[in-house]
Protein backbone atom coordinates (compact mmCIF):
# COMPACT_ATOMS: atom_id res chain seq x y z
CA UNK A 1 0.00 0.00 0.00
CA UNK A 2 1.43 3.44 -0.87
CA UNK A 3 1.00 6.30 1.21
CA UNK A 4 -2.41 8.01 1.46
CA UNK A 5 -2.51 11.82 -0.34
CA UNK A 6 0.38 14.04 -0.78
CA UNK A 7 3.63 14.65 1.39
CA UNK A 8 2.32 18.09 1.86
CA UNK A 9 -1.06 16.43 3.72
CA UNK A 10 1.09 15.25 6.33
CA UNK A 11 1.75 15.78 9.73
CA UNK A 12 4.52 18.23 10.18
CA UNK A 13 6.48 14.98 11.71
CA UNK A 14 6.16 13.41 8.93
CA UNK A 15 6.40 16.27 6.33
CA UNK A 16 9.63 17.59 7.85
CA UNK A 17 11.36 14.35 7.06
CA UNK A 18 10.96 15.19 2.71
CA UNK A 19 14.66 15.89 1.60
CA UNK A 20 16.07 15.08 5.26
CA UNK A 21 18.41 12.95 6.43
CA UNK A 22 16.78 10.31 8.43
CA UNK A 23 19.84 7.46 10.35
CA UNK A 24 18.20 4.06 10.47
CA UNK A 25 20.07 2.24 13.52
CA UNK A 26 19.84 -1.77 12.58
CA UNK A 27 20.20 -3.19 9.85
CA UNK A 28 18.55 -6.56 10.93
CA UNK A 29 14.81 -7.59 10.04
CA UNK A 30 12.91 -4.75 11.69
CA UNK A 31 15.26 -1.60 10.60
CA UNK A 32 15.28 -2.99 6.82
CA UNK A 33 11.29 -2.70 7.47
CA UNK A 34 11.90 0.73 7.85
CA UNK A 35 13.73 1.62 4.55
CA UNK A 36 10.37 2.31 2.29
CA UNK A 37 7.95 3.87 4.32
CA UNK A 38 10.85 6.03 5.02
CA UNK A 39 11.54 6.38 1.41
CA UNK A 40 7.95 6.90 0.72
CA UNK A 41 8.02 10.39 3.33
CA UNK A 42 10.68 11.78 0.64
CA UNK A 43 13.28 11.02 3.08
CA UNK A 44 17.25 10.20 2.67
CA UNK A 45 17.76 7.07 4.60
CA UNK A 46 21.16 6.10 5.67
CA UNK A 47 21.40 2.84 7.94
CA UNK A 48 24.21 1.97 10.49
CA UNK A 49 25.25 -1.18 12.14
CA UNK A 50 28.35 -2.77 13.77
CA UNK A 51 27.76 -5.79 10.94
CA UNK A 52 29.65 -4.14 8.26
CA UNK A 53 29.04 -7.89 6.20
CA UNK A 54 24.92 -7.18 6.87
CA UNK A 55 26.04 -3.41 5.71
CA UNK A 56 27.54 -4.28 2.54
CA UNK A 57 24.86 -6.79 1.87
CA UNK A 58 22.19 -4.73 2.33
CA UNK A 59 23.50 -1.58 0.30
CA UNK A 60 24.26 -3.79 -2.91
CA UNK A 61 20.39 -4.92 -2.53
CA UNK A 62 18.82 -2.06 -2.00
CA UNK A 63 21.13 1.48 -2.92
CA UNK A 64 20.50 2.53 0.30
CA UNK A 65 23.33 4.81 2.17
CA UNK A 66 25.45 3.08 4.77
CA UNK A 67 27.61 3.91 7.68
CA UNK A 68 29.51 2.62 10.54
CA UNK A 69 28.38 3.21 14.27
CA UNK A 70 31.60 5.62 15.41
CA UNK A 71 30.87 7.60 12.32
CA UNK A 72 27.51 7.74 12.47
CA UNK A 73 28.08 8.68 15.94
CA UNK A 74 30.33 11.86 14.73
CA UNK A 75 28.26 13.21 12.03
CA UNK A 76 24.79 12.98 14.15
CA UNK A 77 24.06 16.36 13.64
CA UNK A 78 23.57 15.86 10.02
CA UNK A 79 20.33 13.93 10.86
CA UNK A 80 17.18 14.95 11.16
CA UNK A 81 15.49 11.92 13.15
CA UNK A 82 16.98 8.39 14.22
CA UNK A 83 15.23 5.52 14.21
CA UNK A 84 16.23 2.41 16.25
CA UNK A 85 15.85 -0.85 16.47
CA UNK A 86 14.64 -2.36 20.02
CA UNK A 87 17.60 -4.24 20.55
CA UNK A 88 20.11 -1.17 20.46
CA UNK A 89 20.42 0.36 24.02
CA UNK A 90 19.99 3.58 25.30
CA UNK A 91 23.51 4.00 25.62
CA UNK A 92 24.53 2.80 22.53
CA UNK A 93 27.42 5.81 21.16
CA UNK A 94 25.27 6.09 18.37
CA UNK A 95 22.18 6.61 20.54
CA UNK A 96 23.76 8.68 23.27
CA UNK A 97 24.85 11.01 20.60
CA UNK A 98 21.54 11.95 19.33
CA UNK A 99 20.13 12.30 22.67
CA UNK A 100 23.36 14.85 23.49
CA UNK A 101 22.77 16.76 19.79
CA UNK A 102 18.69 17.07 20.72
CA UNK A 103 18.06 14.61 17.78
CA UNK A 104 15.12 13.13 18.24
CA UNK A 105 15.10 9.37 19.04
CA UNK A 106 12.17 7.07 17.91
CA UNK A 107 11.69 2.84 18.10
CA UNK A 108 10.35 1.37 14.76
CA UNK A 109 7.22 0.38 16.91
CA UNK A 110 6.95 4.38 17.67
CA UNK A 111 7.26 4.96 13.87
CA UNK A 112 4.77 2.70 12.65
CA UNK A 113 2.57 3.71 15.71
CA UNK A 114 2.61 7.44 14.39
CA UNK A 115 2.66 6.13 11.04
CA UNK A 116 -0.64 4.64 11.80
CA UNK A 117 -2.22 7.64 13.87
CA UNK A 118 -1.65 10.25 11.29
CA UNK A 119 -3.52 7.77 9.11
CA UNK A 120 -0.70 7.26 6.51
CA UNK A 121 -2.07 3.97 5.42
CA UNK A 122 -5.71 4.68 5.39
CA UNK A 123 -7.63 4.51 8.92
CA UNK A 124 -6.14 4.23 12.06
CA UNK A 125 -5.71 0.22 13.30
CA UNK A 126 -7.05 -1.14 15.99
CA UNK A 127 -3.85 -2.52 18.28
CA UNK A 128 -4.11 -5.34 20.43
CA UNK A 129 -0.85 -6.11 22.45
CA UNK A 130 0.30 -8.51 24.20
CA UNK A 131 3.70 -8.45 26.61
CA UNK A 132 4.80 -10.15 29.81
CA UNK A 133 8.31 -11.89 30.36
CA UNK A 134 6.74 -15.64 29.05
CA UNK A 135 4.23 -16.66 26.69
CA UNK A 136 3.76 -13.81 24.68
CA UNK A 137 4.54 -15.18 20.86
CA UNK A 138 1.56 -18.18 22.12
CA UNK A 139 -0.76 -15.49 23.58
CA UNK A 140 0.03 -13.38 20.22
CA UNK A 141 -0.58 -16.28 17.93
CA UNK A 142 -4.03 -17.73 19.61
CA UNK A 143 -5.53 -13.72 19.52
CA UNK A 144 -4.66 -14.21 15.66
CA UNK A 145 -6.90 -17.10 15.73
CA UNK A 146 -9.39 -16.13 17.68
CA UNK A 147 -9.83 -12.72 15.55
CA UNK A 148 -9.81 -14.55 12.12
CA UNK A 149 -12.48 -17.29 13.44
CA UNK A 150 -14.07 -14.24 14.23
CA UNK A 151 -13.77 -12.54 10.34
CA UNK A 152 -11.91 -9.97 11.45
CA UNK A 153 -8.92 -9.23 8.86
CA UNK A 154 -5.61 -9.54 11.19
CA UNK A 155 -2.09 -10.28 11.44
CA UNK A 156 0.23 -11.39 14.18
CA UNK A 157 3.25 -8.93 14.09
CA UNK A 158 5.42 -7.16 15.64
CA UNK A 159 7.90 -8.89 18.20
CA UNK A 160 7.10 -12.69 16.58
CA UNK A 161 8.60 -11.85 13.70
CA UNK A 162 6.93 -9.78 10.75
CA UNK A 163 7.62 -6.12 11.76
CA UNK A 164 4.19 -3.80 12.26
CA UNK A 165 4.80 -1.46 9.38
CA UNK A 166 4.63 -3.96 7.04
CA UNK A 167 1.58 -5.10 8.63
CA UNK A 168 0.24 -1.55 7.90
CA UNK A 169 1.09 -1.67 4.79
CA UNK A 170 -0.27 -4.37 3.39
CA UNK A 171 -3.65 -4.33 1.53
CA UNK A 172 -4.48 -8.12 0.43
CA UNK A 173 -6.24 -7.65 2.82
CA UNK A 174 -6.18 -4.42 4.57
CA UNK A 175 -5.45 -5.61 8.45
CA UNK A 176 -7.96 -4.01 10.18
CA UNK A 177 -7.26 -5.33 13.76
CA UNK A 178 -3.06 -5.96 14.79
CA UNK A 179 -2.17 -8.62 17.04
CA UNK A 180 0.76 -7.32 18.27
CA UNK A 181 3.66 -8.90 20.14
CA UNK A 182 5.80 -6.40 21.78
CA UNK A 183 9.23 -6.47 24.04
CA UNK A 184 10.19 -4.76 26.70
CA UNK A 185 12.98 -3.38 24.38
CA UNK A 186 10.33 -1.87 21.26
CA UNK A 187 8.69 -0.55 24.46
CA UNK A 188 11.17 1.63 25.65
CA UNK A 189 11.72 3.22 22.72
CA UNK A 190 7.83 3.76 21.88
CA UNK A 191 6.50 6.28 24.51
CA UNK A 192 3.56 6.87 22.54
CA UNK A 193 1.85 3.95 21.93
CA UNK A 194 -1.77 4.05 23.03
CA UNK A 195 -3.36 0.47 22.56
CA UNK A 196 -7.01 -0.75 22.17
CA UNK A 197 -5.90 -3.01 24.86
CA UNK A 198 -2.95 -4.30 25.97
CA UNK A 199 -2.08 -7.45 28.37
CA UNK A 200 0.54 -8.25 30.89
CA UNK A 201 1.21 -11.76 31.07
CA UNK A 202 3.05 -11.72 33.89
CA UNK A 203 7.04 -10.54 34.64
CA UNK A 204 10.28 -12.35 36.39
CA UNK A 205 13.38 -11.18 36.08
CA UNK A 206 14.81 -10.96 32.40
CA UNK A 207 16.79 -8.63 29.78
CA UNK A 208 17.84 -6.81 33.17
CA UNK A 209 20.77 -5.88 31.31
CA UNK A 210 19.57 -3.88 28.82
CA UNK A 211 17.04 -1.62 31.22
CA UNK A 212 19.52 -1.42 34.21
CA UNK A 213 17.36 -3.39 36.64
CA UNK A 214 14.24 -4.53 37.44
CA UNK A 215 12.67 -0.91 37.53
CA UNK A 216 13.25 -0.13 33.98
CA UNK A 217 11.65 -3.34 32.96
CA UNK A 218 8.77 -3.11 34.70
CA UNK A 219 8.14 0.52 33.65
CA UNK A 220 8.86 -0.38 29.73
CA UNK A 221 5.98 -3.33 29.98
CA UNK A 222 3.54 -1.19 31.65
CA UNK A 223 3.49 1.21 28.65
CA UNK A 224 0.62 -1.44 27.31
CA UNK A 225 -1.79 -0.19 30.25
CA UNK A 226 -2.33 2.95 28.91
CA UNK A 227 -5.00 2.36 26.15
CA UNK A 228 -9.01 2.17 26.45
CA UNK A 229 -8.80 -1.86 28.31
CA UNK A 230 -5.73 -3.00 30.45
CA UNK A 231 -5.49 -6.67 31.08
CA UNK A 232 -3.33 -8.29 33.78
CA UNK A 233 -2.07 -11.93 34.77
CA UNK A 234 -3.60 -12.29 38.50
CA UNK A 235 -1.81 -14.88 39.61
CA UNK A 236 2.07 -13.06 38.92
CA UNK A 237 2.29 -10.30 42.21
CA UNK A 238 4.52 -8.31 40.41
CA UNK A 239 2.01 -7.76 37.26
CA UNK A 240 -1.27 -8.29 39.58
CA UNK A 241 -0.33 -4.56 41.44
CA UNK A 242 0.50 -2.94 38.24
CA UNK A 243 -3.16 -1.88 38.48
CA UNK A 244 -2.41 0.74 40.47
CA UNK A 245 -0.51 2.55 37.65
CA UNK A 246 -2.82 1.57 35.12
CA UNK A 247 -4.17 4.81 33.03
CA UNK A 248 -6.36 2.41 30.83
CA UNK A 249 -10.07 3.42 30.47
CA UNK A 250 -10.56 -0.17 32.19
CA UNK A 251 -8.30 -2.80 33.74
CA UNK A 252 -9.42 -6.10 34.33
CA UNK A 253 -7.32 -9.61 34.47
CA UNK A 254 -7.40 -13.38 33.87
CA UNK A 255 -6.28 -16.01 36.87
CA UNK A 256 -6.26 -20.05 36.77
CA UNK A 257 -8.80 -20.21 39.49
CA UNK A 258 -12.25 -19.24 39.22
CA UNK A 259 -12.74 -15.63 38.40
CA UNK A 260 -14.61 -12.95 40.43
CA UNK A 261 -16.94 -10.55 38.88
CA UNK A 262 -15.02 -8.82 36.13
CA UNK A 263 -12.56 -11.23 35.74
CA UNK A 264 -11.67 -14.02 33.31
CA UNK A 265 -10.34 -17.88 35.03
CA UNK A 266 -10.97 -21.12 35.12
CA UNK A 267 -13.87 -22.93 36.78
CA UNK A 268 -13.88 -26.52 36.76
CA UNK A 269 -13.46 -27.77 33.25
CA UNK A 270 -14.56 -24.17 31.81
CA UNK A 271 -12.43 -20.76 30.77
CA UNK A 272 -15.27 -18.16 31.71
CA UNK A 273 -15.60 -14.53 31.06
CA UNK A 274 -17.00 -12.99 33.86
CA UNK A 275 -15.69 -9.72 32.86
CA UNK A 276 -17.03 -8.74 29.38
CA UNK A 277 -20.06 -10.78 30.46
CA UNK A 278 -22.09 -12.00 33.28
CA UNK A 279 -21.11 -15.91 33.16
CA UNK A 280 -20.05 -16.53 29.45
CA UNK A 281 -17.92 -20.02 28.70
CA UNK A 282 -15.34 -19.63 26.12
CA UNK A 283 -14.00 -23.03 25.77
CA UNK A 284 -13.58 -25.84 27.85
CA UNK A 285 -10.00 -26.67 29.22
CA UNK A 286 -9.15 -29.88 27.68
CA UNK A 287 -9.86 -28.28 24.36
CA UNK A 288 -6.85 -25.59 24.90
CA UNK A 289 -3.11 -26.29 23.33
CA UNK A 290 -0.39 -26.62 24.81
CA UNK A 291 -2.00 -28.38 27.36
CA UNK A 292 -1.27 -27.28 31.28
CA UNK A 293 -1.28 -24.05 33.62
CA UNK A 294 0.91 -21.96 30.85
CA UNK A 295 -1.38 -22.86 27.76
CA UNK A 296 -4.66 -21.71 29.91
CA UNK A 297 -3.63 -18.89 31.06
CA UNK A 298 -1.84 -17.69 27.82
CA UNK A 299 -5.77 -18.33 26.27
CA UNK A 300 -7.42 -16.86 28.83
CA UNK A 301 -5.21 -13.57 27.87
CA UNK A 302 -5.64 -13.94 24.10
CA UNK A 303 -9.18 -14.52 24.98
CA UNK A 304 -9.67 -11.35 27.14
CA UNK A 305 -8.31 -8.85 24.38
CA UNK A 306 -10.49 -10.50 21.92
CA UNK A 307 -13.41 -10.07 24.05
CA UNK A 308 -12.48 -6.37 24.67
CA UNK A 309 -13.61 -5.82 21.14
CA UNK A 310 -16.56 -7.44 21.05
CA UNK A 311 -15.58 -10.91 20.00
CA UNK A 312 -18.12 -13.21 20.54
CA UNK A 313 -17.61 -16.50 23.02
CA UNK A 314 -17.94 -18.70 19.63
CA UNK A 315 -15.38 -17.21 18.26
CA UNK A 316 -13.21 -17.55 20.99
CA UNK A 317 -13.60 -21.26 21.14
CA UNK A 318 -12.92 -21.82 17.73
CA UNK A 319 -10.13 -19.36 17.29
CA UNK A 320 -8.67 -21.71 20.60
CA UNK A 321 -9.80 -25.34 19.48
CA UNK A 322 -7.89 -24.41 15.79
CA UNK A 323 -4.86 -23.13 17.53
CA UNK A 324 -1.87 -25.25 16.90
CA UNK A 325 1.47 -24.26 19.17
CA UNK A 326 4.26 -23.17 17.40
CA UNK A 327 7.87 -24.96 16.68
CA UNK A 328 10.73 -24.71 19.84
CA UNK A 329 7.57 -24.67 22.49
CA UNK A 330 7.64 -27.94 24.61
CA UNK A 331 7.41 -30.06 20.98
CA UNK A 332 8.27 -33.73 21.32
CA UNK A 333 10.99 -34.72 19.37
CA UNK A 334 11.43 -38.03 19.93
CA UNK A 335 10.87 -41.25 22.58
CA UNK A 336 14.12 -43.80 22.32
CA UNK A 337 14.70 -46.58 24.96
CA UNK A 338 12.13 -45.20 27.02
CA UNK A 339 13.44 -41.89 27.40
CA UNK A 340 11.55 -38.68 25.80
CA UNK A 341 13.27 -35.69 24.45
CA UNK A 342 11.30 -32.09 24.36
CA UNK A 343 12.52 -29.50 22.48
CA UNK A 344 11.67 -26.22 24.57
CA UNK A 345 14.54 -23.67 23.13
CA UNK A 346 11.93 -20.89 23.29
CA UNK A 347 12.77 -20.97 27.25
CA UNK A 348 14.77 -18.49 27.17
CA UNK A 349 14.74 -17.50 30.68
CA UNK A 350 14.30 -19.03 34.07
CA UNK A 351 11.01 -18.31 34.60
CA UNK A 352 9.60 -19.58 30.91
CA UNK A 353 12.15 -22.98 31.93
CA UNK A 354 10.23 -23.35 35.12
CA UNK A 355 6.62 -24.51 33.67
CA UNK A 356 8.27 -26.61 31.19
CA UNK A 357 10.36 -28.32 34.15
CA UNK A 358 7.47 -28.58 36.24
CA UNK A 359 5.55 -30.27 33.57
CA UNK A 360 7.66 -33.63 34.06
CA UNK A 361 8.48 -35.27 36.82
CA UNK A 362 12.24 -36.90 36.06
CA UNK A 363 14.04 -35.10 34.16
CA UNK A 364 17.49 -33.95 32.27
CA UNK A 365 18.06 -31.18 31.82
CA UNK A 366 19.68 -29.37 28.98
CA UNK A 367 20.20 -25.78 29.99
CA UNK A 368 22.54 -22.52 29.49
CA UNK A 369 23.50 -19.73 27.22
CA UNK A 370 23.10 -15.67 27.84
CA UNK A 371 21.53 -15.51 31.31
CA UNK A 372 20.96 -11.74 30.90
CA UNK A 373 21.26 -10.89 34.28
CA UNK A 374 18.83 -12.87 35.62
CA UNK A 375 19.35 -15.87 38.56
CA UNK A 376 18.19 -19.20 38.80
CA UNK A 377 18.75 -20.14 42.49
CA UNK A 378 15.11 -19.54 42.57
CA UNK A 379 14.42 -21.96 39.75
CA UNK A 380 16.71 -24.96 40.99
CA UNK A 381 15.37 -24.88 44.66
CA UNK A 382 11.93 -25.62 43.63
CA UNK A 383 13.01 -27.80 40.44
CA UNK A 384 15.50 -30.22 42.45
CA UNK A 385 13.26 -33.18 43.52
CA UNK A 386 12.86 -33.66 40.16
CA UNK A 387 16.59 -33.51 38.31
CA UNK A 388 18.03 -36.58 37.50
CA UNK A 389 21.01 -34.45 35.73
CA UNK A 390 21.65 -31.40 33.88
CA UNK A 391 23.97 -31.22 30.58
CA UNK A 392 25.10 -27.15 30.83
CA UNK A 393 26.51 -25.06 27.79
CA UNK A 394 27.16 -21.87 26.42
CA UNK A 395 28.78 -18.38 28.21
CA UNK A 396 26.96 -18.72 31.82
CA UNK A 397 27.02 -22.69 31.84
CA UNK A 398 29.24 -21.94 35.19
CA UNK A 399 26.60 -19.82 36.62
CA UNK A 400 23.74 -22.31 36.65
CA UNK A 401 26.55 -25.00 38.07
CA UNK A 402 27.14 -22.86 41.19
CA UNK A 403 23.48 -23.17 42.26
CA UNK A 404 22.85 -26.80 41.62
CA UNK A 405 26.14 -27.06 43.63
CA UNK A 406 24.32 -24.47 46.05
CA UNK A 407 20.56 -26.04 45.77
CA UNK A 408 20.49 -29.62 44.16
CA UNK A 409 24.69 -30.77 45.40
CA UNK A 410 22.98 -34.41 44.55
CA UNK A 411 22.19 -33.42 40.75
CA UNK A 412 25.04 -35.03 38.64
CA UNK A 413 26.41 -31.78 36.28
CA UNK A 414 28.30 -32.37 33.31
CA UNK A 415 29.47 -28.86 31.20
CA UNK A 416 29.85 -29.24 28.04
CA UNK A 417 32.15 -26.25 27.00
CA UNK A 418 33.26 -25.90 23.16
CA UNK A 419 36.70 -27.48 22.00
CA UNK A 420 36.96 -29.09 25.75
CA UNK A 421 37.12 -32.74 24.18
CA UNK A 422 40.41 -34.55 25.92
CA UNK A 423 43.20 -36.22 23.55
CA UNK A 424 43.12 -33.74 21.38
CA UNK A 425 45.66 -30.92 20.70
CA UNK A 426 46.62 -28.37 23.37
CA UNK A 427 44.32 -25.96 21.94
CA UNK A 428 42.17 -27.11 20.25
CA UNK A 429 40.07 -25.43 17.66
CA UNK A 430 36.35 -24.24 18.84
CA UNK A 431 33.48 -26.58 18.16
CA UNK A 432 30.56 -25.30 15.72
CA UNK A 433 27.46 -24.90 18.35
CA UNK A 434 26.19 -27.88 16.81
CA UNK A 435 28.87 -29.98 17.43
CA UNK A 436 28.81 -29.01 21.27
CA UNK A 437 24.65 -29.48 20.97
CA UNK A 438 25.75 -33.19 20.11
CA UNK A 439 28.18 -33.76 22.70
CA UNK A 440 25.43 -32.28 25.07
CA UNK A 441 22.88 -34.38 23.91
CA UNK A 442 24.95 -37.50 24.10
CA UNK A 443 25.73 -36.81 27.65
CA UNK A 444 22.10 -36.31 28.65
CA UNK A 445 21.31 -39.67 27.03
CA UNK A 446 23.90 -41.08 29.02
CA UNK A 447 22.13 -40.29 32.16
CA UNK A 448 18.53 -41.02 31.09
CA UNK A 449 16.91 -44.00 32.07
CA UNK A 450 13.23 -45.37 30.98
CA UNK A 451 10.38 -43.13 31.94
CA UNK A 452 13.11 -40.19 32.08
CA UNK A 453 12.94 -36.88 29.98
CA UNK A 454 15.51 -34.94 28.59
CA UNK A 455 14.37 -31.85 28.20
CA UNK A 456 15.32 -28.62 26.31
CA UNK A 457 14.62 -25.98 28.66
CA UNK A 458 17.83 -23.58 28.73
CA UNK A 459 16.35 -20.91 30.78
CA UNK A 460 18.56 -18.52 29.18
CA UNK A 461 19.05 -16.92 25.42
CA UNK A 462 20.74 -18.29 22.82
CA UNK A 463 22.58 -15.70 21.06
CA UNK A 464 26.26 -16.81 22.79
CA UNK A 465 26.59 -19.84 20.41
CA UNK A 466 23.35 -19.97 18.07
CA UNK A 467 21.72 -17.70 15.70
CA UNK A 468 18.18 -17.46 17.64
CA UNK A 469 16.24 -20.06 20.12
CA UNK A 470 14.96 -21.81 16.52
CA UNK A 471 18.60 -22.98 15.65
CA UNK A 472 18.98 -23.93 18.95
CA UNK A 473 15.84 -26.11 18.97
CA UNK A 474 16.71 -27.52 15.85
CA UNK A 475 20.09 -28.40 16.65
CA UNK A 476 18.87 -30.11 19.50
CA UNK A 477 16.39 -32.05 17.51
CA UNK A 478 19.31 -33.28 15.12
CA UNK A 479 21.44 -34.62 18.09
CA UNK A 480 18.01 -36.20 19.73
CA UNK A 481 18.22 -37.91 15.86
CA UNK A 482 21.40 -38.87 15.62
CA UNK A 483 21.26 -40.69 19.49
CA UNK A 484 17.92 -42.10 18.62
CA UNK A 485 18.96 -43.94 15.55
CA UNK A 486 21.87 -45.09 17.25
CA UNK A 487 19.91 -46.54 19.85
CA UNK A 488 17.67 -48.28 17.22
Amino acid sequence: MSLQGAAADLPPEFARLHGSRVLIAGSGISGRALIEPLRELGADVTVTDGNQASLDELAAASGVAVVAPDRAAAEIGAFALVVTSPGWRPDAPVLSAAAGAGVPIWGDVEFTWRLDRAQVYGPARRWLVVTGTNGKTTTTSMLESILRAAGIATVACGNIGLPIVDALRADSPRNEVLAVELSSFQLHWAPSVRPTAGVILNIAEDHLDWHGGMKGYIDAKAQVLTGDVAVLGLDDPVTAGLSRVSSAGRTTGFRLGVPAPGELGVDGDRLVDRAFADDETLALVDEITPPGPAGRMDALAAAALARSIGVGATAVREGLRSYQVGPHRAALVAEADGVTYIDDSKATNPHAARSSLLAHPRVVWVAGGLLKGASVDELVTEVADRLVGAVLLGRDAMQIAQALARHAPQVPVVRVDAGDDAGVSPAPSPESPDAVMARAVRAAASMARPGDTVLLAPAAASLDMFTDYGHRGRSFAQAVAEVAGRSR
